[in-house]
């Protein structure tokens, strides 16, 4: 039985990604593994989810290293979902997935979360960029910055892949939109919403007005949640595959982009505007967010501004299909709006 184990299981992606495996055709071959921080949700997953398939739900988190170690020296295949950035737990995991391949001369999986902020400028919102990455153009992707958001951690995979022990398969989502559903959302055990719109609709809120970083003409690209959650499988099922197609890569070649479609942060910035403004909350036109603002709403700083344009070439040749594209994105702002005013 092929031996996984997942973190981020409680989170956006990680839950879509474990939710897909456990409706996956061949699910009762695996044994599924997954990290988690909190002991009540620990509790509830081996109630609940631990009972109808085979998994067990571990306490803990990315802060303990000799844990990370531990279980993903078990695993032939390894789900990294949580924390893009976080070096100490990356090496970890390489760790133990280098203790696995000495005692068998097998090279476990690794399947990482990168994103496509690896790709973000310093545009602030003020102009569009006409530079566009392929994942099937590595030689484009080597020129990006070691300084780059999540650079350090997707490097440190690659080396890694090129010294035998590990094969490493690195998605990078763009702007994921969508509510993920299912039984983890169900059962209270994952979080159904996205980062950057819930953001900015709580923003718009917050001030009476939709608005966007500059004048909003950077694009990014877009993708929705179960399509991402699609482009993991995807990865997952080559494996296994006599003959897989010839771009279904790893280590060097091994990044995947989850793209399908881009659009402006203004027309993000407009549809949350014309949501507020049909409710009586300021103009449907998006305005700018003042320097004030930036500081109050983003005291971390914001990628929002940023340009971070690609294309999913790599996934698209190698079998997968996601289906919503920019309008269902936009389409989406409406329910997020609602979500956040339910809370």
């Amino acid at each position: 039985m092929p031996k996984i184990f997942l973190t981020g299981a409680t989170g956006y992606i990680g839950g879509a990604v474990l939710t897909r495996l456990l409706e996956h055709p061949l699910q009762r071959t695996f044994e599924i593994t997954v990290l988690v921080r909190s002991s009540e949700k620990v509790s509830l997953f081996n109630r609940t989810v631990g009972k109808k398939h085979n998994l067990r739900a571990v306490l803990g988190s990315y802060s303990d290293l000799d844990l990370l170690k531990e279980l993903s020296a078990e695993a032939d295949v390894v789900f990294a979902c949580a924390d893009a950035d976080d070096l100490a737990a990356a090496k970890a995991i390489l760790n133990g997935i280098h203790d696995k391949y000495s005692d068998n001369g097998v090279a476990p999986i690794l399947i990482h979360t990168s994103g496509t902020g690896v790709l973000s400028d310093s545009s602030d919102g003020m102009y569009p960029s006409s530079t566009i990455y392929s994942d099937l153009n590595i030689s484009q992707l080597e020129t990006l910055s070691p300084d780059q958001p999540h650079r350090n951690v997707d490097l440190t995979l690659v080396q890694a892949d090129s010294k035998g022990y590990v094969k490493t398969y690195i998605i990078l989502p763009s702007t994921i939109y969508g509510f993920a559903s299912g039984p983890l959302v169900e059962n209270g055990l994952q979080n159904p919403r996205s980062q950057q719109i819930p953001r900015l609709v709580d923003v718009g809120l917050a001030r009476g007005q939709g608005g966007m970083v500059g004048k909003g003409k950077n694009w990014w690209g877009n993708v929705h949640i179960d399509d991402v959650a699609d482009l993991y499988l995807r990865v997952f099922d080559l494996l296994t595959e006599a003959s897989p197609p010839p771009d279904f890569a790893h280590g060097r070649a091994g990044f995947y982009f989850g793209e399908n479609g881009e659009h402006t942060l203004y027309a993000v910035g407009e549809a949350i505007a014309k949501v507020l403004s049909d409710m009586g909350k300021g103009s449907p036109t998006p305005m700018t967010f003042s320097d004030r603002e930036i500081r109050l709403y983003f005291p971390n700083g914001t990628s929002l501004g940023s340009n971070s344009r690609c294309r999913a070439e790599r996934g698209y040749n190698i079998g997968w299909r996601p289906s919503r594209k920019t309008q269902d994105m936009l389409a989406s702002v409406k329910a997020e709006v609602e979500a956040s005013l339910s809370q």
